[in-house]
């Protein structure tokens, strides 16, 4: 019998630091830090698994990851003694037991993201690093109703960027939503998954579609052709948030999590 035990954390990050989520060998990842941290508080040699492989400079607010460990750590109580180990721009949220065959990547039953858009004639200097700044003037109305669209199943291969792996294009979006509050606009998309820099190539199109630089039929064009030169440009990373993966028995409902995104964002949660 074995008394080992596996744990899933949510973790939230700002990504500006770092080369990704996944270990890099020649920078530093969230991974690496985490599992220094766990192995500094535990003892052990620790092993950490993401729900998603977030690229370099994107944010997370709920990234989620298991691990195994022997440590006998409470789990309510390990996000307090791990955060003591973790650089201040990382940080563990919660803690819960799972069963041992629990996985936290391929278990997830979905994922939803959000992007923010600084849209001022000049950039935040406070939160320049968690907002793509656009000084022109966008079309928030056309961009709102282009971006129903995208929700429903459809195969998303036009949205895809090279370099993706994925075995199938198809994807559904529970739900998407743009709104506005000040100088920052909040895009909220909430699916069963995502290809390569999917989010980001809906961020940076709805920008060229508000600017005029791109038709407002474009996404329909992109499903029909599959074509990725029918979408406009990719949007940078750091303008992107993981806000959170859920599992079983968890909503997926989009706009819990996008008040959550807008409350955290506002109150400062993620240090610029």
């Amino acid at each position: 019998m074995t008394d080992m035990r596996r744990l899933l954390l949510t973790l939230s990050y700002d990504g500006t630091r770092y080369a990704g989520w996944q270990w890099q060998a020649n920078a530093v990842a969230v991974q690496q830090r985490v599992e220094e941290a766990l192995g500094a508080l535990t003892g052990e040699t620790v092993r950490v698994t993401g729900a998603s492989r977030t690229d370099a400079g994107v944010h997370a607010l709920g990234q989620r990851a298991h691990f195994d460990t022997r440590s006998r750590i409470p789990a309510d109580k390990l996000p307090f003694a791990l955060n003591t180990h973790l650089p201040p721009d990382i940080r563990a949220l919660e803690a819960r037991e799972v069963p041992p065959g629990f996985h936290a990547r391929f278990d997830a039953r979905g994922k939803h993201y959000t992007y923010r858009i600084h849209n001022a004639p000049h950039a935040s200097a406070l939160f320049r690093s968690l907002t793509f700044h656009v000084p022109q003037r966008l079309d928030v109305p056309l961009m709102q109703n282009c971006l129903q669209e995208l929700t429903g199943t459809h195969d998303f291969a036009a949205f895809e960027a090279s370099g993706g792996t994925a075995k199938t294009t198809v994807r559904t979006l529970y739900g998407a939503q743009l709104a506005r509050s000040g100088p920052t606009l909040w895009l909220s998309v909430s699916g069963d998954a995502f290809l390569y820099n999917m989010v980001r190539i809906i961020a940076g199109t709805l920008v060229d579609i508000g600017m005029g630089r791109v038709s407002r039929d474009a996404f329909r064009r992109a499903f029909a052709s599959g074509d990725r030169l029918d979408l406009g440009v990719t949007a940078p990373p750091h303008g992107l948030e993981l806000t959170r993966v859920f599992y079983e028995g968890e909503s997926p409902a989009c706009k819990q999590d996008f008040d959550m995104s807008c409350a955290n964002f506002l109150a400062g949660e993620i240090s610029p």
